[in-house]
């Protein structure tokens, strides 16, 4: 009895492990940037705070590659200006539409 309760924890604890690495996995494979247009003008910040350094302001229409969403309030973007000047920072996720 005491034997199959133990191959019963250990199958149960590989099944989880596995299922575990499946969905890292899955969240991973599509990290790819994705192309967004900007709804009203804001700015491009070196970081996620209102003090932070501002390094581009972007025009209302541009497009933005969002390449990762941070957190409630913040996307990390990226943005070619008219110049041909690549720069990456954050940016406030209220700058785009639903």
């Amino acid at each position: 009895m005491d034997k199959l309760l133990l191959l019963l924890a250990s199958v149960s604890l590989v099944a989880c492990s596995a299922a575990k690495e499946d969905t890292k996995s899955g969240n991973r494979a599509n990290r790819t940037p994705v192309a967004h247009n900007t709804v009203v003008e804001c700015t491009l910040y070196d970081g996620m705070k209102k003090e932070s350094a501002q390094l581009m302001s972007i025009k209302s229409g541009m497009e933005v590659q969002v390449m990762d969403t941070v957190d409630a309030y913040f996307v990390k973007a990226r943005v070619t200006d008219p110049a041909g000047k690549t720069q990456t920072g954050y940016m406030y996720r209220t700058c785009f539409g639903q």
